[in-house]
């Protein structure tokens, strides 16, 4: 095998190590999932005089991790496939797939109405 194959397969197998060390958890996707909450009530309440903008944002800060605790995990099935993820919320009447992939999350399908949805639900 020569050198450049050597260190191609070696660059591989560290980027694989790096995807499998960085597939992010159950608790990763839940504060995704509170931070598109979080924009999806800050989209809706433009309209909404500044004194209620701060009552809705009070009130989803305090209740947000309730919501994601009795709505959002016991409704996610994850995948976990070592170096991704992909996490599948059947929530009101929505089906949301998300893959991890490096720390991150890339929404696939149904996340902007999912998250309208839940928002409304806190209030």
């Amino acid at each position: 095998m020569s050198f450049l194959r050597l260190s191609a397969v070696v660059v591989a197998l560290a980027g694989a190590i790096g995807l499998t060390l960085s597939n992010p958890t159950m608790d990763d996707y839940l504060r995704f999932v509170e931070q598109e909450l979080s924009k999806a009530i800050d989209r809706m309440d433009r309209g909404t005089p500044t004194r209620e903008q701060q009552f809705i944002r009070q009130v989803f800060q305090s209740q947000s991790r309730k919501l994601l605790e009795s709505i959002v995990r016991p409704n996610t099935a994850r995948q976990n496939w070592g170096i991704a993820s992909k996490y599948e919320t059947q929530v009101v009447d929505t089906k949301v797939i998300v893959l991890g992939l490096g720390g991150r999350f890339i929404p696939l399908q149904g996340v902007e109405e999912a998250t309208l949805k839940i928002g409304r639900m806190a209030f």
